[in-house]
């Protein structure tokens, strides 16, 4: 086999076994639908009930994927935690408590340590919550509510290393956990709380609490009625940004001009200077409200690349003026 045909041969693979992780996915997904959908909704109600932690325990690569589930929870607002089956009988169970909720993961259900912990977990009176490939398994004896994956066909050629399988249940974890948040009505105020670092926390907060320039402060507003010459004379207090908002007689936003539309004024104008504002101005521009987030202000600027916008009270008032360096210092943008 010459290189080409190797490296072909090698993405037809690649793309061979992304689809047998995919076909995973999608099988249980059925199963949801049609092969027991009150397994699923009892174990979501046994969730839901959990006034502890959700403990997920999985020995070897289920464990691996027992600790993203867990962090997925958390994330969500349902306090979680990891624990090793083979640790817990060696002390660790002291960190399970009467309301908690323990997920054992174990594809085969038959998997000695996850087994065991189990029935100590039953004979203690702890929800449990079982995860494997069939509800005849001993796990599924053992479990108060049970979930079966089914047979799935791993996208190993030797249908040895758990692939497909590992794979389909991280798409359950995270499926039973959005759906749990989902169940708590779980709101975009209630994740910015668990996630006020990086670009996501960044994100969700409101645009009011990152403005640079606010109206009463640093940011004149100035009366659509005047020449573009008396609007800058009015509006040069110290550092302004690269726009000014125009009101009208009542005192809400009417327009705005730029730094930019100046410089094309005078280009085209040379008496310019000496025009109404509100003939050049960009009327009705696109806007913000007190009640935005920084991501609404993001997306503005990428769809229509611009560079300030301002913000309105509910009343069509100005507030502030976002301007495209402050999104850039929060790093929610790039230069």
């Amino acid at each position: 086999m010459n290189r080409t045909d190797q490296q072909t041969d090698e993405t037809t693979f690649i793309a061979e076994a992304l689809r047998a992780e995919a076909d995973a996915i999608r099988r249980i997904a059925d199963r949801v639908m049609t092969g027991e959908p009150d397994s699923w909704r009892e174990a979501l109600d046994l969730l839901e009930r959990c006034d502890g932690h959700v403990v997920v325990s999985g020995l070897g690569k289920s464990g691996l994927i027992g600790a993203k589930i867990s962090a997925t929870f958390t994330s969500l607002g349902q306090p979680s935690s990891v624990l090793h089956p083979a640790e817990a009988v060696h002390g660790d169970l002291g960190r399970v408590r009467s309301g908690d909720v323990v997920m054992l993961l174990s594809y085969s259900g038959e998997t000695d340590e996850v087994v065991n912990l189990a029935a100590i977990l039953k004979a203690d009176g702890v929800a449990r919550l079982g995860i494997s490939s069939s509800s005849a398994s001993t796990l599924a004896r053992l479990s108060t509510v049970h979930l079966s994956l089914g047979d799935l066909t791993e996208a190993c050629p030797l249908n040895l290393a758990p692939t497909a399988s590992t794979t389909a249940l991280l798409a359950l974890g995270d499926a039973l956990a959005l759906a749990l948040s989902r169940r708590r009505n779980f709101g975009a105020d209630d994740f910015h709380r668990r996630h006020p670092g990086g670009m996501l926390g960044a994100g969700l907060r409101p645009i009011v609490e990152v403005l640079r320039f606010k109206v009463g402060r640093n940011l004149p507003v100035v009366q659509d009625t005047v020449t573009v010459r008396a609007a800058f004379e009015q509006s040069q207090t110290g550092r302004r940004p690269g726009a000014m908002m125009l009101v009208d007689e009542n005192g809400r936003l009417s327009g705005i001009f730029t730094d930019a539309d100046l410089r094309r004024l005078m280009l085209t104008d040379p008496g310019g200077m000496d025009r109404r504002i509100a003939e050049v101005m960009t009327p009705r521009p696109e806007h913000l409200v007190v009640d935005d987030l920084v991501r609404d202000a993001v997306r503005l600027m990428r769809e229509n690349r611009h560079d300030e916008i301002p913000v309105l009270d509910r009343d069509g008032k100005p507030v502030g003026l976002v301007d495209v360096q402050d999104l850039i210092a929060l790093k929610v943008v790039s230069e």
